[in-house]
């Protein structure tokens, strides 16, 4: 028995009535079924949110078909909206820099069907994971970088998306600053993960610099790129409280499974096209 294809449709558009009529109407005359339903209305903004996810009995349907068959309507509500087959798994690579939690944590997830991404390709500029990589059967790509080579390692960087067809970048503690140009390029397309303590505690060795101040809070931020530095919009924040008691290193650990925890669900939401962006804010439907 061939099983029926799923669909999320996700959407934006300026707050008024009949919006969420005109959308179920619509997928009842595509004979859809619908199973997951979520929506929000910015009141600041007029802006409405939502997500459908539904079923179709006809197996022929596809995301641009679906696409075309709204596109009156999307035009006339002044809609953003994007319907994706959930069957297609959002295709993720990972730069990472020399701590390795994140990305350790996210093979492992994958690994183990977590998280619904396929992960053609790991870059680093430096190799100390390339046995990793490995280790799981990814293709890793050393592309060291320097000031003067900066220009040429994210041209290469960007082949290496379009050969792939890679639908998100991750920066699973890529410790490198990407260029503005980067950045717009891969604008709704790009994760990083840092911790919470910013804009304080800048640099190298931040866990330390919060123990000699001694925190009692801290935490981890999952967010999109944007050409304003560690400042896109937030999809994920996970925190834990700390105490004098701990070492500079016990922070660090503790620092390190909140960097993990939030960037595996930011990018799980993501993959499953439950963030939608609202300005410098974002509606997860998590």
């Amino acid at each position: 028995m061939t099983s029926k294809p799923q669909f999320v449709l996700a959407l934006s558009c300026p707050d008024r009535p009949g919006i969420v009529h005109r959308v179920s109407g619509f997928l009842v005359e595509q004979g859809a079924n619908i199973l997951e339903a979520a929506q929000f209305d910015d009141v600041g903004t007029n802006r409405f949110f939502m997500r459908v996810q539904f079923e179709l009995g006809d197996v022929a349907t596809t995301a641009a078909a679906l696409h075309e068959r709204f596109a009156a309507t999307a035009q006339e509500l002044a809609m953003q909206a994007n319907f994706y087959p959930t069957a297609t798994r959002v295709r993720t690579l990972i730069m990472v820099s020399k701590q390795g939690h994140c990305l350790n944590d996210l093979l492992f997830r994958h690994k183990s069907g977590q998280l619904p991404i396929d992960i053609p390709a790991i870059v680093s500029n430096h190799m100390d994971y390339y046995q990793l990589a490995a280790s799981y059967n990814i293709p890793f790509f050393h592309l060291p970088v320097t000031p003067e080579t900066k220009p040429a390692q994210e041209a290469k960087l960007r082949e290496i998306v379009a050969e792939k067809q890679i639908d998100l970048v991750v920066l699973a503690r890529y410790m490198q600053v990407l260029s503005p140009t980067l950045c717009e390029h891969l604008a709704g397309r790009a994760i990083n993960i840092h911790h919470s303590f910013l804009p304080s505690f800048k640099g190298a060795r931040p866990y330390y610099q919060a123990h000699e101040r001694g925190v009692k809070l801290i935490g981890a931020t999952a967010h999109y790129v944007t050409t304003d530095l560690d400042e896109g919009p937030i999809i994920e924040q996970d925190v834990a409280r700390v105490n004098h008691s701990m070492s500079a290193e016990a922070l660090t650990e503790v620092g390190s499974d909140l960097e993990c925890r939030a960037l595996a669900r930011a990018v799980k939401w993501h993959a499953e096209h439950r963030v939608l962006v609202n300005g410098n804010k974002t509606v997860v439907f998590n």
